[in-house]
């Protein structure tokens, strides 16, 4: 099952299409031409779930007032929700910093407090039709299960992770629905660890990656999904899948340490639920064709960690 010409992947159990970063400049209300395209062709993988790893609009811009910010989600909603609805493909994401930053200013203040309203009220508008579990807090921490698989989706649109959200984690990935779950996946905007150049460095992964990743470690998280950095690398540390997904619209960023083309990416992930494992098909979105994996660094020597490609067996 795939689109008309493009290369079939074996579908798995469940299957996902993974994208993230689809905006464009600051305000814009256009999308690229390869996220219209990404759209148009979703449906013909027929997945069981659409996830983006956020920034869907282009906000964090203190000259943007409140109808320039409900134009850009307008226009999200014409382009993107609207076509994947009309699919009846359910659609989970995480919060971006571009969507609804959670940066505080020195005296502690919410920075972007218009973007987050905004940004909240569309969602709780235009809610997916996702089995929810909690949604308490719902569109910037919430969890669901569908298919046996459990998704936790937290707030991770600046480098710092609260230790109230670390307590929800725990009593989420405690809760009977994750324990009963054949997966359990995690998605944030901000990765755990530095992959792209100009991304690699602090504020632009999430202080504590260690301490995080130990977290979802012994809570049995599979595979965190996370986007920022505007590069696709298949990642692991530890025993940690890491699906960094790489920008489907403006800026995409090559990865440290490569001398590749930076490429605009969209992700087809068929799990296997007998063998608990994930196998990623990667398009490149200009020219359609499937990336290999094999012209990837083997690993990646960022500032805070090293990562390695997933199919590289060693565990740091």
């Amino acid at each position: 099952m795939r689109p008309p010409g493009l290369f079939a992947p074996l579908r798995g159990d469940v299957r996902l299409v993974v994208m993230s970063d689809l905006n464009s400049q600051y305000g814009s209300t256009r999308y690229a031409p390869e996220v219209t395209k990404a759209i148009s062709l979703i449906p013909g993988w027929q997945p069981d779930l659409v996830l983006s790893g956020g920034d869907m609009v282009a906000g964090q811009s203190r000259s943007l007032n409140r109808a320039q910010i409900q134009a850009m989600w307008a226009a999200f909603d014409r382009n993107i929700a609207a076509p994947l609805r009309q699919a009846q493909l359910p659609l989970g994401f995480t919060i971006g910093n571009h969507d609804g930053s959670g940066a505080l200013s020195p005296a502690g203040s919410p920075i972007f407090t218009v973007d987050r309203q905004v940004a909240s009220s569309y969602w709780n508008q235009q809610r997916p039709d996702l089995p929810f579990v909690d949604r308490a807090n719902f569109p910037f921490n919430y969890t669901f299960a569908q298919n046996d698989i459990f998704y936790l989706v937290w707030d991770a649109s600046t480098a710092k992770i609260t230790q109230e959200q670390i307590a929800w984690v725990v009593r989420s990935l405690e809760s009977p629905a994750a324990k009963k779950a054949k997966l359990r996946i995690m998605i944030g905007h901000l990765p755990l660890y530095g992959i792209a150049v100009g991304r690699n460095k602090p504020g632009e992964y999430l202080h504590n990656a260690e301490q995080l990743r130990v977290i979802m470690e012994r809570y049995g998280v599979h595979t965190y999904i996370s986007g920022h950095q505007h590069a696709y690398y298949p990642g692991r540390r530890g025993q940690l899948q890491l699906l960094h997904t790489g920008a489907l619209g403006g800026g995409p960023r090559q990865l440290v340490g490569s001398d590749r083309t930076p490429q605009k990416t969209l992700t087809v992930v068929d799990i296997d639920h007998k063998a608990l494992s994930t196998t990623y098909t990667t398009y490149d979105m200009k020219t359609l064709q499937v990336i290999s994996h094999q012209q990837l660094p083997r690993q990646i020597a960022g500032q805070n960690g090293t990562v390695y490609r997933r199919d590289i067996g060693i565990v740091p």
